[in-house]
């Protein structure tokens, strides 16, 4: 799913000559993540229904916080929490771009 959602982030870099691979890598997995967590929380909701979703969160992040209950802590699934992250690598790029990294 990274791969999936990443490989545009990354062909804009290209574009602007962004040669330096750990800024690439680094801001295309900011990109893509809001996108792989979004696409997590549709399943989760089309799979037990908006009324029971925070029940399942709730036991994820409670007994398992660090395997799988990490991807589904409180703030993941919160859209303001995927908009700063997708901003941010948004932000990334012109940065690196004007100081020519």
């Amino acid at each position: 799913m990274i791969v999936l959602f990443a490989w545009p982030y990354n062909l804009c870099a290209n574009l602007l000559g962004i040669d330096n691979v750990t800024i690439k890598y680094a801001g295309a997995f900011l990109f893509s993540t809001p996108f792989m967590l979004t696409i997590l929380h549709g399943h989760v909701t089309m799979a037990l229904g908006a009324v029971h979703r925070h029940h399942y969160y709730k036991w994820m992040h409670e007994d398992t916080p660090l395997t799988y209950g990490l991807l589904f802590h409180p703030i993941f699934v919160k859209t303001r929490f995927r908009l700063i992250m997708l901003v941010i690598s948004l932000m990334v790029l012109p940065t690196a771009y004007l100081l020519g990294i």
